[in-house]
């Protein structure tokens, strides 16, 4: 059956052809053209200015032998200077003439050719001056040699571009993998600089132990897990922990991206696999890290690119390389994501990926620790106390408490210190949460009364409700986006948040909207972050953790074009359940801001006079007007730190 020719899509412009892109990659690509063009526009240039300077050159004055020939039979001339075919001539009065003669002949035939006798010649003092064997031979062979040379030049010249070129499209399909020797200790990393992730420190000791001692396992008939792959939020030392098992281990270590591996050339990819598996088994032991591997790991069969998808055939060649160790084989594959959801089922089979290592956020003393670390380098003053930092700052990853010290530094330098004070952390930690403060960002009057009320109006409604946080600070100075901000704290670090916790703080955060409306009556664009995080948080209520009475226990998933996991009218629902929890609390939120008119008031004065209120001041204020403020349980490993977020102004 004949096939039927395939239309060519419109819109797209055909694909070139691999072996078109090889050969543009060998030749250099427009760099190699480029070079060529500009070197024959030099070439031109100097044979244009050649033609130029020898067009500028006067024209010879030699006179012509008849007149020689007239001046010697004269008695004119005193001397005659032969020089091959040229002839120098001295006159009796000093003056100095050139001529040409015949090659074929010698001065005296031509001379007597013109009429000169002999003994008029006798007269003038002759001199011949015979060329040097190189003199002759350099201007015989010039002519054909300087050519031949230019040309060569120009094609070393050339060949040198397509070399260039050429190695980097034969070495293309190589490994880019960043190696770190073991011997060298300036980047060697161990557990001891790595502060928390305590159960992930305990797996991976397991992997030291076998590269280091692997005959007691193989003994057994044990088989250590080749693949283990790091799971975790971003910044919370994924990276680190595979350094630190390759230093604990003291073996190579070698480090690629998942995008590194992806390129534009069919192949390629897989190729980098191969050359990286054939580095690491000739290094072997060793450890093979890929970073961010969902690059390359994503479901496959998704309708993107079919099946010669590049990314495809790279994640296909590192599951056989992955599958095709042999047990004796001392290589260890890790590899790190935030994204564990979207791999493919076949990276994470046993005898692949086969060990999942969680790295959750580091708790309070994981916080402390780590702020000691960071801290080594550091000139820290006496007030410091990082334990009170590791209480304020809840949800910090890592990267971040190590921001959080970096500014604290930065902070210290610019004020001309040469210590670090508690007051510098502090400020770090709010400049880490909500950026720097705007200094030049002025509020007039009424704008200042009007953020005053709204932050007000947060902190009340979270100090009245029993499941909200309870204020640590709030502040009307702007910081980052934020005109204004509040933080909350909490008495412990949350795991989890009840149905009443989320009910709490969405009326906690419709503080401010609802002190506008009643105080103002009118409402500004102050809010708007507020509005953004309640209706996501009140969606998520219902369409992901069932906690609406009215939809069930069902999680329903989200709502893209070309995945509606629900119809129309549930959507309707969805949509009427969210407004409705939000409606809830928005009169939750009025009725307190109505029954404490006048400690909001107080709030509102407080910080327009001061512009922050920390803590006690603000437990002050509530004690004065009549409201109890919430008190921390005296229990070990409770703690307090912001959670809070400012409002966009």
């Amino acid at each position: 059956m004949p096939r039927t020719p395939a239309k060519k899509p419109k819109g797209k412009k055909p694909s070139i052809p691999p072996f078109r892109r090889n050969m543009r990659s060998f030749f250099g690509g427009p760099s190699f053209f480029g070079n060529l063009t500009t070197t024959v526009l030099i070439f031109l240039v100097l044979m244009s200015a050649y033609s130029l300077f020898s067009g500028l050159v006067e024209p010879s004055s030699d006179i012509p032998l008849s007149v020689v020939a007239a001046d010697v039979a004269a008695g004119k001339v005193q001397s005659i200077t032969v020089r091959g075919d040229s002839l120098d001539l001295v006159y009796t009065d000093g003056a100095e003439k050139t001529s040409r003669k015949d090659p074929s002949a010698g001065l005296p035939e031509t001379l007597a050719t013109y009429g000169v006798t002999p003994q008029e010649l006798t007269k003038v003092s002759i001199t011949i001056q015979g060329q040097s064997g190189f003199e002759f031979w350099f201007l015989t062979l010039a002519p054909i040699v300087l050519p031949l040379l230019f040309i060569a030049f120009l094609f070393w010249f050339l060949s040198r571009q397509v070399r260039g070129a050429g190695m980097q499209a034969f070495s293309f399909g190589q490994s880019k993998a960043r190696v770190t020797d073991p011997a060298d200790l300036s980047q060697r990393v161990t557990f001891k600089d790595i502060a928390g992730a305590r159960e992930a420190k305990e797996e991976l000791l397991e992997i030291v132990d076998f590269l280091k001692s692997p005959k007691k396992f193989l003994d057994i008939g044990a088989r250590i897990p080749k693949g283990i792959i790091l799971m975790g939020a971003p910044g919370t030392g994924k990276t680190l922990l595979a350094r630190a098992v390759a230093g604990e281990a003291g073996v190579p270590f070698f480090s690629i991206s998942g995008s590194e591996f992806v390129e534009m050339f069919v192949g390629v990819g897989a190729s980098r696999v191969r050359d990286l598996f054939q580095l690491a088994k000739k290094a072997a032991p060793a450890i093979i890290f890929v970073d961010e591997i969902d690059a390359v790991g994503r479901v496959r069969g998704a309708g993107v690119g079919g099946g010669n998808d590049e990314r495809e055939q790279t994640l296909n060649q590192i599951l056989v390389e992955m599958d095709g160790f042999e047990p004796t084989e001392k290589v260890v594959v890790m590899a790190a994501t935030n994204r564990p959801d979207v791999l493919d089922p076949a990276l994470l089979r046993p005898g692949r990926f086969d060990r999942r290592v969680t790295i959750d956020l580091p708790d309070r003393r994981d916080r402390e620790e780590i702020l000691k670390i960071h801290a080594r380098t550091k000139p820290l003053g006496p007030d410091v106390a990082l334990a009170v930092i590791a209480e304020r700052t809840p949800g910090f990853s890592g990267a971040e408490l190590y921001s959080l010290m970096n500014e604290g530094a930065i902070l210290a330098a610019r004020e001309n210190r040469k210590e670090v004070t508690q007051y510098d952390l502090i400020r770090s930690i709010e400049k880490v949460m909500l950026g720097p403060e705007r200094k030049s960002h002025l509020l007039t009057k009424k704008e200042k009364e009007l953020t005053a009320y709204h932050e007000a109006g947060h902190a009340l409604v979270s100090s009245i409700l029993p499941n909200a946080d309870p204020v640590h600070k709030i502040s009307i100075i702007s910081r980052g986006r934020a005109a204004g901000y509040t933080l909350k704290l909490p008495f412990e670090d949350k795991k989890m948040q009840s149905r009443k916790q989320f009910l709490d703080d969405i009326a906690a955060t419709l503080g401010g909207y609802v002190t506008e409306e009643l105080l103002f009556d009118d409402v500004t664009t102050g809010p708007s972050n507020d509005l953004m995080v309640i209706t996501a948080l009140a969606r998520d209520m219902v369409a992901r953790y069932g906690m609406s009475e009215r939809m069930g226990p069902i999680a329903f998933g989200e709502r893209n074009l070309g995945n509606e996991p629900y119809s129309e009218q549930v959507a309707a629902q969805i949509d009427a359940e969210v407004a409705r929890i939000i409606d809830e609390a928005k009169s939750r939120a009025k009725k307190v801001i109505t029954e404490h008119r006048t400690a909001l008031d107080a709030i509102a004065k407080e910080l327009i006079e001061k512009e922050t209120v920390e803590r006690h001041e603000f437990e002050k204020i509530l004690i004065a007007n009549g409201i109890t403020p919430k008190k921390k349980e005296e229990e070990p490993g409770i703690t307090i730190a912001p959670v809070g977020s400012g409002d966009i102004a």
